[in-house]
Formats: C-alpha cells, structure tokens, sequence
C-alpha cells in the first residue's frame, strides 16, 4: 500500500439529513421493483445514469418533490460523444468539461451538498483527469480539477457526504490502482493479484466498492474495508465477468454480470452472502450503477433497437426477483505493488459505464 499526503481543497459543506431505517438488517426476501425508465432529452443513442445521491431518502418518481433527488450519468449522441448531466427534480443539466477536448466528460458521482466528480479526456494527451463541480438547482458552479499526485491518468468515480472521494489511477508503479482521499490522505491500493483497480464509490463510512481484473483479465467485484482490508471476490453463480458500480451507507452493492449465453444481469449484493438479480423485462443487457441509502437505484437497460434507457428502481422487502447464489467472498490484505513501466495509453482500463 502506497500513503501519499496532499492538500485537498475543502469540497464540501454537510447536509444534515436524517438516515431513514427503510430495511431491516436482515436482507430476507428483498428484490428489485422498477419505478420508471427516462432519457436524456434530445436525440441520444444512449442514457447511462451513474449514481443517485445519498441520502436516506426514498425517490419515488421524477416529479417528486417530496423526497427530491439527485442523479448524475452521462449520454451518447449519435457521433458517440459523451456528456455529463445532471438529473436534479426531474430538469436535465448538460455538463461538459471546459477543456475536454477530446468529447468525453463522465459525471461519475455526486453527494449531500449536490458536489458532482467525475472525468474528462484530454485530447491531445490521450489522457483522462478528474474534477469536481457543484450543481444546485440546475446551476453549475466552476470546476476544480484534480489529478492524483504523480500519477499519469486520474479516474474520479465517487463521492461521499464528507468529500472523501475514491478511483483509479496509474501512479508509478505502473499498475493500475484503485485510490481513495480519506481526510485530504490519498491511499492506492491493489487487490491482490490484479492487474488493474477501480474504486467505483465511498460510502460515509469509508467502504470503498469497485471491481478488478485477474490475471486473465477477467472482472470481479469488491468491496475495501475503511481499515484498508480488501473482501473479493463478489461474483454471481454463472458469472463470467463482474462490474460493481456502487455502494450506500449501509454497504448494499451494486452492479452486473454477464454469463456464458452473452446475457448482462443487474443485481445487488448484501454481504456476507445474499445476491438479488434484476433483468429489465425484454432486454438482453441490465446494469445497475448507483444506490443510494433509501434504497433507490439507478441504472439502464437495452432495447431490441439498441437504445439504452435509464432506470429508476428500489430495494425492497418483498418477493419478485429470486435471490441466486455466488460466492462469498474472504476478507485479505490489500496489495503492495513493486515499481514496473508505465503501461502504454492502450493498456489502460478505462472504467466501465
């Protein structure tokens, strides 16, 4: 494991929100229910929400205005340029970068205080760097950017709601690491054996959740403890690669599996054991990617036309989607890894959508 000490500008001021007790501790007979799908306005090949905030609090619908909410993803247009948005009460933010100048800005994550991370290429490097910006009833702020010290790309994919933030990054030891910055205290981590890291989310917490690559660059999920230990492997029965894209305050997981038919699954784990699939009806291909502590989650599906939609689901108490099994994975130390050659652009693992 590799300490590094830096400055971080304080990103955030915290929202006293209460933390509702919406589920039991016990995950008996929980499922996925659907609430809605949506898309970003205009003409889109594809809506990929990222994460929803937070909170505690139960979103029901995109109206809402009750229990508003949060949420942050990026669309494709039809020449395959990525932008960010922002879903905030049902209005839709574009968010692009001001100097991406490769036609890619990634909203990744947000928090309590609407402080939005994520990523940007720059085009004439070839290389992607992190930022930050605040968005607050559909009005942007300005962008902080932020690259790990050292390191020559910078992945930021979560936030938590005391501005803790987590990633991947390629510092110098020239393997791809997960990261998380813990009180302005940036650690990278490896699981052991892999051969790239993605911290994807930090709950409030400090529960880290992402995925890895083996050695044969198969994906699995994981989940970093906050005392720095790694619980892998979190694969579903069948599984022939794993994603994990997020996880609440009360370490619920989310994500997708592809199996050997070429089929791609949602579903949600609860540790130690418990795994949930959700498949939007009719589609070949499910993901779900963020979740938040009143067991709202966001994600998307795939029609027959090869449009992919947003998804508004929920946890919930309750039969529908059957719980499978998988297997159950072991607590072990994180990795330190030995100095080897930066990798080449090509051989960097851009973080899945």
């Amino acid at each position: 494991m590799k300490t590094k000490n830096c400055i971080v500008c304080c990103l955030t001021a915290l929202l006293a929100l209460p933390v509702l007790e919406v589920f039991a501790e016990t995950p008996a007979g929980s499922s996925v229910e659907l609430i809605t799908t949506f898309d970003y306005p205009g003409d889109v090949v594809s809506t990929q929400p990222q994460k929803i905030r937070n909170t505690g609090r139960r979103f029901d619908a995109p109206e809402d205005k009750t229990h508003p909410a949060t949420v942050v993803g990026v669309y494709i247009d039809p020449s395959l340029v990525q932008r960010g948005f922002v879903w905030e009460d049902g209005a839709y933010e574009d968010l692009v970068h001001p100097t991406d100048t490769g036609n890619v800005t990634q909203c990744r994550g947000v928090n309590n205080s609407q402080v939005v991370c994520g990523d940007y290429l720059d085009g004439s490097t070839g290389e992607f760097h992190g930022f930050f910006v605040r968005v607050r009833n559909q009005v942007l702020g300005g962008f902080y950017d932020y690259d790990v010290p050292g390191a020559t790309t910078t992945f930021i994919l979560g936030i938590n709601n005391a501005g803790d933030f987590c990633g991947s990054d390629i510092p110098g030891s020239g393997i791809q690491s997960g990261f998380v910055s813990i009180g302005g205290v940036i650690t990278e981590f490896t699981v052991p054996g892999a051969t790239a890291t993605l911290a994807y989310q930090i709950n409030d917490a400090n529960q880290a959740a992402g995925y890895y690559l083996d050695a044969a660059s198969v994906a699995h999920g994981f989940y970093r403890e906050s005392d720095g230990s790694i619980v892998s492997p979190i694969d579903p029965t069948g599984s022939t690669g794993t994603i994990v894209f997020g996880n609440n305050n009360k370490n619920r997981i989310v994500g997708r599996y592809s199996d050997i038919s070429g089929l791609t699954h949602g579903f949600v784990f609860i540790p130690p054991d418990t795994y949930i699939i959700y498949d939007y009806p009719g589609s070949t291909f499910t993901s779900l990617n963020g979740i938040n502590s009143g067991g709202s989650i966001v994600g998307r599906y795939l029609d027959v036309n090869g449009i992919e939609h947003g998804i508004l689901a929920r946890l919930v108490r309750g039969t529908g989607d059957n719980p499978i099994t998988g297997t159950i994975p072991q607590r072990q130390p994180s990795q330190v890894n030995a100095v080897k050659p930066l990798p080449a652009r090509s051989q960097v693992v851009e973080p899945a959508l």
